[in-house]
Parts: structure tokens; C-alpha cells; sequence
């Protein structure tokens, strides 16, 4: 299986990156993004409001390679959506990666109200060099064709919660009929399901771990995954996902695991979704 995918942009993404979210301990991202960088990761997942942007920064500059080598995403907050201030938003936010452009920069939550507008300057922004990629994240299929409707772009990626508890079929199946890009997060359901009797079994039969089996049925699945830790040996153990494949049967015996079940703190109905 091939390590990183082409975007409707023409962009490559890399198939698995780290996860910032909560990452905001003393050197604590810092230092995941130096175990992630060794263990072959290239893609870095933030966020403006996850408060650790500086941080991210730092720990991107201090490993002291090629910028080309990275894949650094960024989001858009809701009440800087509401602002209007699109391009300031995203300014703040390369200052404080102390980067000249985002690889990837991401609605963070769709703002009903101003939602029209906003993805129209995500597109303008992409014409200034400081954004390489737009995309969208938690994105009903409703707003999605809202973008048909408005715009030539579509959005490289869209990135919803998804995990073999939590796999929104429809949404991923509309995604990818129509070349957008799904990127996973909460891959491993925050750890809720690991003692799962489908996992358990399939982890001795393969000779990997829970954790290793629901992000090798979502890569499978031809989702990008962003699990998000700050221990050096998950995340080194979450990268080692290609040296073995689940068996069809196996995919389908995970896919019996769904139940539609959001572990995310954010209630979706009352972000405007």
C-alpha cells in the first residue's frame, strides 16, 4: 500500500500523520513531533484552537529539516469564521508555526451563517502561496454540495470523526465518489473500544495490536489517519501499519462494529452541522 495519496489538487498527502489535539503538556508536542519525525511521519495536524500552535512551531523547527519534507495542517476556528477576517486568522496562525505557508489549512467546524463566504476566501487563499491545500472538516454531505453549488473547488479533504464505532458510510462514500479525500480523526475512538472481542481476536491472529488493526481497517477503507499520542512507543507502534493486511473477511468482521458512535466532546448540533 502506498504511504501517501493523491489529493483532487494534485497534492500528495502522507496516509498517516500525527494528532496535536491536547497536545498542549510542558515541550509536549515538541517532543511527539520529534518521536513522529523519527518514526517516518511527515504530516502534522493542528489547529488554531487548540491553543498549541507556538508549540507545534517550535517543535517543527527544531528538528531542522528541508521544509518540503513536511505536511503541516492547520484550521479555522468558528468565531474567526465569523469575523470575516479569513486571511488574519490564517496569518496568526503561520506566525505562530512560524511558517511561510500551511500545507493544508481547514475549516475547522462549518459556520452556517457565513459558510459561503468563508470557503470562497479559503479559495482566494490558496492563490496567495500561503495555503497549498484547502479542505473542510466535519462536513455533512449537505454542505458539501452547498460548495457544488458556490464554487469550482471542491475541498481536497474532508476530516470527520471516524473509527469502526463511528464510520459514517454515507458521508465517506459521497467523499470519495467524488475525489474528496476523507482524513480520519479519532482513528482509535480515543482508546474506548481496544478491549473490543473483534479487535482482541484479530490482533492475536495478525500478530499486532487493537490499535494497529482499527488503523489498518481505515487505511484499507482509503481513509487518511491522524492518531493523535505523545508516548514514543505508540506512536512509533501506530506507524507500523504496513507490513500486513486484513483479509476481507476481517474488514467486514470490524465493519460489524459500528454503532454510530461519536466519542468527540463537541456535540455536532450545536455547531451549526
Amino acid at each position: 500500500m502506498e504511504k501517501t495519496v493523491r489529493l483532487n489538487d494534485g497534492t500528495e498527502i502522507p496516509v498517516i500523520g500525527l494528532g496535536l489535539f491536547r497536545s498542549d503538556g510542558e515541550n509536549e508536542a515538541e517532543q511527539a513531533i520529534r518521536y513522529a519525525y523519527e518514526a517516518g511521519y511527515r504530516l502534522f495536524d493542528t489547529a488554531s484552537y487548540y491553543h498549541n500552535e507556538e508549540a507545534v512551531g517550535r517543535g517543527l523547527k527544531m528538528l531542522g529539516v528541508p521544509r518540503e519534507e513536511l505536511f503541516v495542517t492547520t484550521k479555522i476556528w468558528t468565531d474567526e469564521q465569523r469575523s470575516g477576517d479569513i486571511e488574519g486568522a490564517l496569518d496568526r496562525s503561520l506566525r505562530k508555526l512560524q511558517l511561510d505557508y500551511v500545507d493544508m489549512y481547514m475549516i475547522h467546524w462549518p459556520v452556517r451563517e457565513c459558510f459561503d463566504q468563508v470557503w470562497e476566501e479559503m479559495v482566494r487563499l490558496q492563490g496567495t502561496g500561503k495555503v497549498k491545500t484547502i479542505g473542510v472538516c466535519n462536513c455533512s454531505i449537505a454542505y458539501l454540495k452547498k460548495i457544488m453549488e458556490i464554487s469550482e473547488v471542491l475541498p481536497a479533504v474532508n476530516q470527520i470523526e471516524c473509527h469502526p464505532a463511528y464510520f459514517e458510510r454515507d458521508t465517506v462514500a459521497f467523499c470519495q465518489e467524488n475525489h474528496i479525500a476523507v482524513e480520519a480523526y479519532a482513528p482509535l475512538g480515543r482508546c474506548k473500544y481496544l478491549n473490543h472481542p473483534v479487535l482482541v481476536r484479530l490482533a492475536e491472529k495478525y500478530g499486532k495490536s487493537e490499535a494497529q488493526i482499527m488503523l489498518r481497517w481505515e487505511v484499507q477503507k482509503g481513509l487518511i489517519v491522524i492518531p493523535k499520542s505523545t508516548k514514543q512507543h505508540r506512536i512509533e507502534a501506530n506507524a507500523d501499519i504496513f507490513d500486513f493486511s486484513l483479509e476481507q473477511e476481517d474488514m467486514e468482521a470490524v465493519d460489524g462494529m459500528n454503532e454510530f458512535r461519536r466519542v468527540i466532546d463537541l456535540d455536532p448540533k450545536t455547531m451549526d452541522i
